[in-house]
């Protein structure tokens, strides 16, 4: 297959390379669907590359495991080729990880399509939706409604539904909302990748429920509570937890770094805070009490939350704080692709973004130094978060400074 997977036509007919954006936190059954339905309708020749988080995530947490054992239990899923999503987009809002990610795939030259769960499964009222929120409208009513006191979630389907002049509840469900957003950044970036709405199955997003396909937060529970999660994830998933476990570097959380995090943040202004309240509201103050008065994170959440402000807007507050990260401005895109695994499928897809990928692709971390400074700054702020994040491995032993440079790509 890898010889000859770049033919140019096959009866005339361009092979599809399809492109998925996800946290794989973990791979599970419901992830492995769809690797499989999306090669039921592109055909079973399609490859498969994920734009996938590193060691943060989207809701402002920790990732269970490292960046590198996720993307291998990926690969044993399925997927051909993994990239990291760089943390400033991976522990972003729903529009920046949507436009990080779609920034990456379009950035390798290779990929037709975007694959991506939905609710509602239907494409034609998510490019709806997609078009009421890039309205010139759409900024004015969403502030005239935020400055009623609505949370931002329900102000934004309401803003939408009024340009739209129907009901669009598509913007109520997590995965439509993503959806939404990826349909959004496609047409930002005038890209001519197509996109593939799936209908999501199994159990819902976030859902603490184990039947069907069980949700990451369902198995991530099981994990942390010692109960039996093994038959909720493929047998590749499985063994690469199994085998982290045992050497100490998983379940990775927050909470293991619990008293250092609160000791950072304590040491931190209140105007020290502001660069990372990304809505520009006054949160950050509201934040700041809350870490003055707060002897755990969980407390400091509770303090700190409104009707407001979703608690995802607030983990994401308290990680950006601990990191010292800022948000990339809107529009601003990755400056590499940084390979974390590949199969000889994969490896194919790499000779051919040798000639087609729009950045520097970076298959060993050494590479970096032949780039510019802007590059280089941005891998050593990854290298830096990922020294933290390995301070919450179980094993403080196999916490070890400048990994980032020390882990080639997961080849198999």
């Amino acid at each position: 297959m890898e010889e000859d997977f770049w033919e140019a036509e096959k009866g005339g007919v361009e092979l599809a390379v399809a492109g998925i954006i996800a946290e794989y936190n973990p791979f599970h059954r419901g992830h492995g669907w769809q690797v499989e339905e999306l090669r039921r309708r592109l055909g079973a020749d399609t490859a498969v590359v994920a734009a996938m988080s590193g060691n943060f995530v989207q809701r402002g947490d920790f990732a269970l495991l490292n960046k590198h054992a996720r993307a291998e239990a990926a690969l044993m899923g399925g997927v051909d080729l993994v990239l990291e999503l760089p943390t400033a987009w991976a522990s972003a809002t729903a529009e920046q990880f949507a436009w990080g990610g779609v920034s990456l795939l379009a950035a390798t030259g290779v990929v037709t399509d975007l694959v991506f769960g939905s609710e509602c499964g239907d494409l034609a009222a998510l490019q709806a939706a997609a078009r009421c929120l890039d309205s010139p409208d759409y900024g004015d009513a969403l502030r005239r409604l935020l400055g009623e006191g609505m949370t931002f979630a329900k102000a934004r389907q309401q803003a939408a539904e009024a340009i739209a002049g129907v009901e669009l509840s598509c913007l109520g469900n997590p995965n439509d909302n993503l959806a939404v957003e990826y349909l959004r950044a496609l047409r930002g970036q005038a890209s001519g990748i197509q996109p593939l709405a799936l209908p999501r199955q199994g159990a819902a997003h976030d859902s603490e429920s184990a039947t069907g396909f069980a949700s990451a937060s369902a198995i991530r529970r099981r994990i942390l509570a010692r109960e039996a999660w093994q038959e909720l994830v493929p047998p590749g998933t499985a063994a690469v937890i199994e085998r982290e476990m045992a050497a100490g570097r998983c379940p990775v959380t927050m909470q293991r770094q619990e008293r250092a995090v609160l000791d950072h943040l304590r040491r931190l202004g209140e105007e020290e805070f502001r660069p990372y309240d990304g809505g520009n509201e006054g949160l950050y103050r509201r934040f700041y009490a809350a870490v003055r008065r707060a002897g755990s994170l969980e407390e400091l959440l509770e303090l700190a939350k409104t009707k407001r402000y979703a608690l995802a807007r607030l983990r994401r507050l308290l990680l950006h704080s601990y990191l010292g990260l800022t948000m990339p401005a809107r529009g601003e895109r990755p400056g590499y692709l940084r390979v974390l695994g590949a199969n000889s499928r994969g490896r194919a897809l790499l000779r051919e973004m040798a000639d087609r990928a729009a950045l520097p692709v970076l298959t060993r971390p050494a590479q970096v130094r032949q780039l510019d400074e802007g590059v280089q700054a941005a891998f050593d702020r990854e290298a830096r978060y990922t020294d933290l994040y390995t301070l919450a491995y179980p094993d403080l032993s196999q916490s070890v400074l400048d990994r980032e440079f020390a882990c080639p790509p997961v080849m198999r």
